[in-house]
């Protein structure tokens, strides 16, 4: 697998107008894109701090994947994601090497990125996120 940096950290919380604030007020980062994608039931807002972002993840449904993970562990850090050249290849080296799958191709995620995941029960309970062009 040929990982080249954190491409983001996502967290899950009930409002991102709400959870801006503190970003934008406290931290002085600034929020350069909000985006909804529909087919997980989400809506996103990214943060930049040198090479790594910060995504904000709200849930737009109750079936949202979001929705689920804030009723049984509240808001905080969702999953962690690492920049890698070929998604569907770094995909299929973590299955040979034993790990669970989310995701065994990739799809389409916010900012246009290929995304798959890995499933927590093999990765110390962390929700993991491989991405890339």
């Amino acid at each position: 697998m040929n990982l080249s940096h954190i491409e983001h950290v996502g967290i899950a919380v009930n409002s991102i107008n709400e959870a801006k604030k503190f970003f934008e007020e406290v931290l002085g980062l600034q929020c350069y894109s909000v985006e909804e994608v529909e087919d997980q039931k989400v809506k996103t807002a990214f943060f930049k701090i040198g090479e790594t972002k910060i995504e904000l993840l709200e849930a737009t449904s109750p079936e949202s994947p979001i929705a689920k993970f804030i009723e049984k562990r509240g808001q905080g850090i969702h999953h962690i994601a690492f920049a890698a050249d070929n998604v569907d290849s770094s995909l299929q080296e973590a299955e040979e090497k034993g790990i669970i799958l989310i995701d065994k191709k990739s799809r389409k995620g916010a900012e246009g990125l290929n995304i798959g995941f890995l499933h927590p029960k093999s990765t110390f309970g962390m929700l993991t996120e491989i991405c890339g062009k």
